[in-house]
């Protein structure tokens, strides 16, 4: 009897540790693409709005908000110039761990812009 109620303890121990492991993996997996959404949206405003509603961090913080994280960080100057430009933006979002509460979970990005691309056919 004692030893089946501590198996009984010992798989709900690893089950709940489970969970809580592919809850993070799947929280930081999505906030991983917020952050390359974010990214990839602020990188051409550097260089010119582009049917934009704000700046490239309004930009970014926009489409961080609509995959349900928060812009942390966005590092995407305007630059009127030609060359090539890279953005990096830090997304967070809160994930609950079963059994264990919630944490914040981070992404970071990096996204490229070539303006002179825009020249070509």
């Amino acid at each position: 009897m004692v030893l089946g109620l501590g198996v009984l303890v010992l798989v709900l121990v690893l089950a709940v540790g489970i969970g809580a492991v592919g809850a993070g993996v799947a929280g930081y997996v999505h906030a991983a693409g917020a952050a390359d959404a974010a990214a990839l949206a602020a990188a051409p405003v550097t260089f010119r709005p582009f049917g934009a509603r704000g700046s490239p961090a309004q930009e970014a913080a926009r489409f961080a908000s609509a995959n349900r994280t928060r812009l942390v960080r966005c590092t995407c100057p305007i630059d009127r110039s030609w060359d090539t430009r890279t953005v990096t933006v830090v997304v967070e979002r809160r994930v609950d761990l079963p059994g264990l509460g919630s944490v914040d979970v981070r992404a970071t990005s990096r996204a490229t812009f070539e303006p002179s691309a825009l020249l070509q056919p």
